[in-house]
């Protein structure tokens, strides 16, 4: 089985359907895809299969008696994560075939590691390893934009505070009406100087690269404003501005 390990940003950004290996592709859905498969479903679900343990302290501790800060990202997806979606749930990113409910859980003693392997047939299955698994979640994470929560408590005192706090934080937002993730960006990108859709062609956009617009017109707008202050003799001394903050073709965070 071949395994790209080349990690191809453009591709990504240009939208065609990503592969990790011979078995398993990656493909971006439009905002409209996304709209009508449900947005609070879809982020849902893109935020479940790309959490590690630290945003999810209290679950783990009350419902699995586990501390997150000794489970590994992959043990966590293979034990808990992934078992929440079919193939029906999941079709909108992996298509037809990938069905992480189907997966069962087998320890590979050449690699000295649990492997999840779905049985398509007798001759044909799918395996996920812990390097699949990575490359997965890396993908989808670089798609929408998402970064690891990579806290970790100094003590065990901090770490019990940590759980508590985010335990608290859940119950006094549980209850509270859910709001639109894309809608204030879309909302701000049509009315942008400078953007390219309107209020119906946005829909037609792939995830990441309407994620990009997002990010990199937020870059221009704060590279102009730093330049027109710096530039004013009345605004911020130009020589203590962080290079690349005012470079808007730079990197983006």
């Amino acid at each position: 089985m071949e395994i790209i390990n080349e990690f191809d940003e453009l591709q990504i950004y240009g939208g065609s359907n990503y592969r990790i290996n011979d078995d398993i592709s990656i493909r971006q859905p439009t905002l409209g895809e996304i709209k009508d498969y449900g947005e609070k479903k879809y982020f849902g679900m893109i935020n479940t299969l790309c959490s590690v343990g630290a945003d999810l302290k209290w679950q783990l501790n009350d419902y699995y008696d586990v501390d997150y800060t000794k489970v590994s990202d992959y043990e966590l997806f293979c034990f808990v994560l992934s078992k929440r979606y079919t193939k029906e749930d999941t079709r909108i990113l992996f298509g037809d075939i990938l069905d992480f409910s189907q997966m069962k859980i087998h320890y590979a003693d050449e690699i000295e590691d649990n492997v999840m392997i779905q049985y398509i047939d007798s001759e044909r299955y799918i395996i996920i390893d812990k390097f699949i698994y990575s490359s997965i979640v890396n993908i989808l994470r670089k798609t929408h934009k998402f970064k690891r929560n990579d806290e970790l408590p100094g003590n065990e005192s901090t770490r019990r505070i940590l759980i508590d706090d985010a335990r608290e934080e859940y119950e006094q937002n549980k209850n509270k009406p859910s709001k639109s993730y894309l809608m204030p960006m879309i909302s701000t990108m049509v009315n942008s100087e400078g953007f390219k859709r309107n209020d119906a062609t946005v829909f037609d956009m792939r995830i990441c690269p309407f994620m990009d617009s997002v990010a990199r017109i937020g870059k221009i707008k704060n590279a102009e404003l730093l330049l027109q202050s710096g530039y004013s003799g009345f605004g911020v001394d130009l020589k203590n501005v962080d290079k690349d903050s005012l470079n808007y073709m730079g990197e983006l965070d």
